[in-house]
């Protein structure tokens, strides 16, 4: 296959290439072309046969899913559901620009962009190349990374040519791209938010917006096993370049001591600009160390350089993880398949205590302060998911009522029967648990080694066993009228169907009565860190 080039430097005074580029996604053919973060693939995402050739071209999984880009907010409704006010106070904030926001996906949305879920990524570039281009286009175009699945995301032309030359119908030259990572992906579809993939708007900025936003343990973590991929860059290693990558953590004597005890002739260092001067092996810098942009900015294209080099090992310096910085280290991370060469003690805290009591309020402030969170609820959705195992078993014992026609659960309505006795909730715990607590250990070693504090927030510690891998527990306290009242808020029920919920679990706070320390959260009293550790 012939690629033809375009190079854009004027995109209102080359409308006539653009549209010429635009007109192969018009005829369900692909297209690379920029965007502010790294450069995408893109197919008309209303076309699912035409969405099949960006996964064939980069060898890509399909049960990987694609962020759909669009130009405007307006272009956004017919691909959802529903656009609720926090996804309007967000996209006014940050769109165009690298924030992508994760939606119950319209009819509209096949399923080759959305990997078989029922959710939809969407994006709004802020690039004038790639607003003119997808102007030009006339659809939602829907685009991973302009490279071959696994290797480092391109930021620039060359490396787009280099791994797309014959693959693909036109590459759009449009430059260098600003930011150097891909896009934030945070996903409304959840509540709270939940921040699946961080980029240059941060998780700082997510949260002056919407309040508490969880962080995925997938984003400095592996995807637990199991665990569908609710974003792109999340299941797979990704980033990577050939030379296999290793994470020193530590400040910078700590690194070099420990890279001048175990280097060998074939390795080379990924450190701060700057740092080249003091490190005992030949070095590629990726940014400042107290610049995460600059970082953000130069990681893609430094993995890239260090197969240039030839290097076979690769010993990495750590980034902050605040910030841009957090985006940086998933991206390193994965890059490295989470191998890390030096680990840190970590304190495992149990955190329980009865519905509406406020162990996430504890959990989430203790998490803006660099605590690691394990969420049972969360995870206790992900094992009841459209098409799995547990929800299988819940219909058989419940009744298939309870999976609404789309195929997922109508937590609602199992709720009322699963509540409505002692033998349906000891059911519902039979079922349900051994996976979730399956997860909740494997999450939780997942994250040792790389916290100091690792937080397990279970509403039933104590009764699951799961009290056995923490070495502290908190109980979380507050009068049964101000847990009635969050619960009525929270899930939106009547009085009754509230305290039925948590008349459900008065064994766990019989049980969590022996917990080390109880924090009575009536008006949102949180512990200090330190008395944790």
């Amino acid at each position: 296959m012939n690629t033809k080039i375009y190079t854009i430097t004027n995109p209102q005074k080359q409308a006539d290439e653009l549209r010429e580029a635009a007109q192969f996604i018009k005829c369900g053919d692909i297209v690379a072309f920029p965007t502010e973060t790294v450069y995408g693939l893109g197919a008309n995402a209303l076309d699912g046969h035409a969405v099949k050739k960006i996964f064939e071209a980069k060898g890509r999984p399909q049960d990987n899913p694609l962020i759909v880009h669009i130009t405007e907010i307006e272009e956004l409704y017919p691909l959802v559901k529903e656009v609720p006010e926090s996804v309007k106070r967000l996209t006014e904030k940050y769109w165009p620009g690298p924030l992508t926001v994760i939606l119950p996906k319209s009819d509209i949305i096949p399923p080759e962009v959305s990997a078989g879920l029922d959710t939809v990524a969407v994006r709004c570039p802020s690039h004038p190349v790639a607003r003119a281009f997808l102007k030009a286009a006339g659809v939602p175009v829907a685009a991973p990374s302009a490279n071959i699945s696994g290797f480092p995301s391109p930021t620039a032309f060359k490396y787009v040519y280099d791994d797309m030359n014959t693959r693909i119908p036109a590459i759009i030259d449009g430059g260098d791209c600003d930011f150097g990572i891909e896009s934030t992906v945070v996903t409304l579809a959840t509540d709270p938010p939940r921040l699946l993939r961080p980029g240059a708007v941060t998780l700082e900025q997510l949260r002056e917006v919407l309040g508490e936003v969880f962080v995925d343990p997938a984003v400095l973590n592996p995807l637990a096993d199991g665990v569908k991929a609710a974003s792109p860059g999340m299941k797979y290693k990704h980033y990577a370049p050939k030379a296999e990558v290793s994470v020193v953590r530590g400040n910078k004597k700590e690194f070099i001591e420990y890279v001048n005890s175990h280097l060998t002739d074939a390795d080379t260092i990924l450190c701060f600009e700057g740092e080249e001067n003091d490190m005992p092996l030949p070095c590629v810098t990726m940014g400042r160390a107290d610049e995460p942009l600059t970082q953000s900015h130069r990681l893609f294209d430094a993995l890239r350089e260090l197969d240039e080099t030839g290097a076979k090992h690769v010993f990495s310096r750590a980034p902050s993880e605040k910030g841009v910085g957090l985006g940086v280290c998933n991206r390193l991370y994965r890059s490295a398949a989470f191998r890390f060469l030096n680990d840190i003690k970590s304190t495992v805290i149990g955190v329980t205590g009865g519905t509406g009591a406020g162990k996430s309020t504890v959990c989430g402030e203790l998490e803006r302060n660099g605590a690691a969170v394990v969420d049972a609820d969360r995870i206790a959705r992900e094992v009841t998911e459209k098409g799995s195992p547990v929800l299988k078993k819940l219909a058989e014992r419940f009744g298939s009522d309870i999976i609404a026609p789309d195929g997922s659960l109508l937590r609602h309505k199992l709720a009322e029967r699963a509540f409505s006795s002692a033998e349906n909730t000891r059911d519902l715990t039979t079922i349900t648990h051994p996976e979730i607590i399956k997860r909740c250990r494997a999450e939780v070693d997942a994250l040792r080694g790389k916290y100091s504090l690792i937080l397990l927030d279970a509403p039933l510690l104590f009764t699951s066993g799961l009290d056995k891998i923490c070495d502290k527990t908190v109980r979380v306290t507050s009068p049964e009228s101000v847990r009635i009242s969050r619960i009525m808020k929270r899930d939106g029920i009547s009085e009754d169907e509230a305290k039925k919920r948590a008349a459900a679990q008065t064994e766990e706070e019989r049980l969590a009565e022996n917990a080390d320390i109880t924090i009575d959260n009536t008006d949102h009293f949180v512990i200090p860190k330190s008395e944790l550790t």
